[in-house]
């Protein structure tokens, strides 16, 4: 494929932005990296530019031809308020600075396609303005790009309500892109959507991780104990750790990643217990090659993230997951709908019960478990080249609109 053939600027070779909020965690970030490298793998003349507000993006190595914009951080209090992450600005300040950002990064940049992770509006609605600058300025394609689960149908309704993102939807984007498949789980079932906008409806199947070469794994055999981002994974990782306190034969040992975003203090706590447990678990703190620590793996503990679910489906590992259920459903959605088709094991506060014992049994039994591959669906995994094919579509149609 070469999408540069097909531009709609035939003077120059493709642009693609990506447009990824990231107020925490790190999903929006890779899951935009995954699909800036598929794209630029696709067609070597094509650039993308990333705009994040993570604050561990410049901790990633980038593909060639793919960099990244780092916009003012942004974190969010108990009580569900934001505030500047670092800087002495209040949200509203800090929320235009981001906006103008956006608008000059767009205008530079002046990119063929731009995709948007997950927020129609953009955070605090700081996206409308370069939203409708393209609209009106500009022959770029407009494409919104949802994981496959983003809450409970009533909850998000609300929320989309709340932040005018229907509208949004409906005059803005040319397409929606769910990353999943329908037959598993329509996270747009409860929104208004028109027919209209509904036809522009493109379920891309999940997107496959990186199988390329990968670093030497750690000394086998071992499973992977992932909590993502770490910023809500104390229950998942304090619950493994009991396990292994509790059980002095669990085997085998376990590596635990903690992840960028687990506190200070709490990993102190964790840091003394791993040590008491003299090598059967060791610990580092954040790995950007976390596909190393996949390949070597002989299963994984890890909670119900997007990103690591298509880890653990990519590396065709027996997974156990520990969902959360706060503050959305999103994670426990995703788990259930996932062991139902026999391509993980949920472990279920309510069914199981969220014990050392449980967890025991869990580890105990993962050898025993199904691979994914074993019950994998046609087109599961097809997410970045279908992706690829629809950026090649949207270039071509543009171009053969503007040469008539």
């Amino acid at each position: 494929m070469s999408l540069g053939k097909t531009n709609s600027k035939p003077d120059r070779a493709p642009r693609i932005l990506f447009y990824s909020h990231d107020t925490f965690g790190l999903g929006h970030l890779r899951r935009s990296r995954a699909l800036a490298a598929a794209i630029t793998r696709a067609d070597q003349s094509a650039s993308a530019l990333i705009l994040t507000g993570s604050p561990v993006a410049g901790r990633f190595t980038f593909p060639r031809r793919v960099d990244h914009v780092r916009l003012p951080g942004v974190t969010k209090r108990a009580d569900g308020s934001y505030a500047a992450r670092t800087i002495g600005m209040g949200i509203e300040e800090v929320t235009e600075l981001r906006s103008g950002l956006i608008q000059t990064a767009v205008q530079q940049f002046d990119p063929d396609v731009l995709i948007v992770d997950k927020e129609p509006t953009g955070f605090r609605g700081e996206l409308l303005p370069t939203l409708n600058y393209l609209q009106h300025n500009c022959g770029t394609k407009l494409v919104l790009g949802l994981r496959d689960v983003l809450d409970e149908p009533e909850v998000l309704a609300a929320e989309w309500a709340r932040k005018e993102a229907i509208d949004a939807t409906e005059r803005f984007y040319h397409e929606i892109w769910v990353y999943g498949l329908q037959s598993i789980y329509d996270p747009t079932q409860g929104l208004p959507l028109s027919a209209a906008a509904q036809s522009r409806i493109h379920w891309t199947g999940y997107l496959r991780r990186d199988l390329g070469p990968v670093g030497g794994p750690p000394e086998q055999p071992y499973i992977l104990i992932t909590p993502g981002g770490g910023g809500d994974g104390k229950a998942m990782v304090n619950l493994v750790l009991s396990a292994y306190e509790k059980d002095p034969d669990l085997s085998p040992r376990a590596v635990l990643v903690y992840g960028p975003f687990l506190s200070g203090e709490l990993r102190e706590d964790f840091e003394t217990r791993v040590a008491a447990l003299n090598g059967r678990v060791t610990a580092v703190g954040f790995e950007s090659q976390i596909e190393t620590l996949f390949a070597g793996a002989e299963g994984v503990v890890c909670m119900g993230g997007y990103n690591t679910f298509c880890e653990v489906l990519s590396f065709d590992k027996r997974a156990v997951i520990v969902p959360r259920t706060t503050p959305r459903l999103e994670q426990w959605i995703r788990a259930s709908r996932a062991e139902g088709l026999g391509l993980v094991r949920m472990l279920d506060e309510t069914r199981d019960g969220l014990t050392p014992e449980s967890m025991i049994r869990a580890i105990r039994e993962l050898p025993h478990q199904s691979l994914p591959s074993q019950a994998i669906q046609s087109g599961l995994l097809d997410g970045l080249d279908y992706v690829t094919d629809r950026i090649d579509s949207l270039l071509t149609w543009e171009q053969e609109r503007a040469t008539g």
